[in-house]
């Protein structure tokens, strides 16, 4: 199988190499890394996704069964005031990567977000429930998952949240930061969601390649907790002595509304090819433990 992999210098486009490069990821070794898998790696500097004629220029000089499409704008706040910026990232180049997966017969896997729902629930999101998104990022990951569903017939759209990872900035590694310098951090406490390792979302990606379960997908870490519980097990984990306290999203405004419950119910996984997302305390050990630093 050939593949494509966009986004590729992201944390996520990161792990998904490392687990091809390995041929196992630290759940497993999904069926399509049993036998050779031949990818390529892109990002905005090697090819721009929102240039129609570049993506179909690069499907003629390889011929691509799949793509797997990490490549977004998940800078919230400034999806805000770079609208534009938003919008060819996180709606036009999917628009374009689902064309030209349906004119060549490939498979397109589309990573979305939580984001997209209003994030006023009181029981996890399933795949059926209504999309409402408050945020300028949310609105364009959403209008990105429409394009995907109105012009590919084999896609995965695949909905994660609060996504940390061994490559790149995440709220993991700027908590720890922030506890060791200041001894001392405050975070909200009721905004409620499912902290996901990059590792296991991108076996789940890997295991959708071998498949024709098409459809929406949410892939997130079991379990739910608030980002004051998940900073305190961080900082629990990685051995600093730091002081952990909470406040209200009240207390600490930013330029986007957050969603309040945006917690995600893995369903589609369950039903079709398998959820083996770690509990959340147990991914996190687990990225602590092997966790090197940058």
């Amino acid at each position: 199988m050939k593949i494509l992999v966009t986004g590729a210098k992201g944390q996520l486009g990161t792990e998904i190499r490392k687990c091809i490069e390995r041929g196992y990821t630290e759940l497993g070794v999904p069926t399509v890394l049993k036998d050779k898998l031949d990818a390529d790696y892109v990002d905005i500097d090697s090819l721009d996704i929102s240039d129609l004629n570049a993506l179909r220029d690069a499907f003629k000089k390889s011929k691509y069964d799949a793509v797997i499409n990490c490549a977004a704008f998940t800078n919230v706040n400034a999806c805000e005031t770079e609208r534009e910026i938003a919008f060819k990232a996180n709606a036009l180049g999917p628009r374009n990567l689902a064309i030209v997966c349906e004119e060549n017969g490939a498979k397109l896997i589309h990573v979305s977000t939580d984001y997209v729902f209003a994030g006023d629930a009181s029981k996890p999101y399933t795949e059926w429930d209504v999309t409402n998104p408050q945020s300028a990022y949310g609105s364009s990951k959403l209008l990105g998952e429409e394009y995907v569903k109105q012009f590919c017939s084999k896609y995965f759209i695949v909905r994660t949240a609060w996504l940390y990872g061994y490559y790149g900035k995440n709220f993991v590694k700027t908590m720890m930061n922030i506890a060791r310098e200041r001894g001392a951090c405050k975070v909200v406490c009721d905004q409620r969601g499912n902290p996901t390792n990059a590792c296991d979302l991108a076996h789940h990606l890997l295991k959708l390649l071998d498949s024709e379960q098409y459809g929406i997908y949410h892939g997130t870490g079991n379990g739910k907790c608030s980002w004051y519980e998940f900073t305190q097990k961080i900082v629990e984990l990685a051995g600093i002595d730091a002081t952990v306290s909470p406040c209200t999203t009240e207390e600490f405004p930013t330029p986007t509304k957050r969603p309040a419950y945006s917690s995600l119910d893995n369903m589609m996984f369950k039903c079709t090819v398998g959820d083996e997302f770690r509990e959340w305390q147990d991914a996190l050990a687990c990225f602590m433990k092997n966790y090197k630093g940058e």
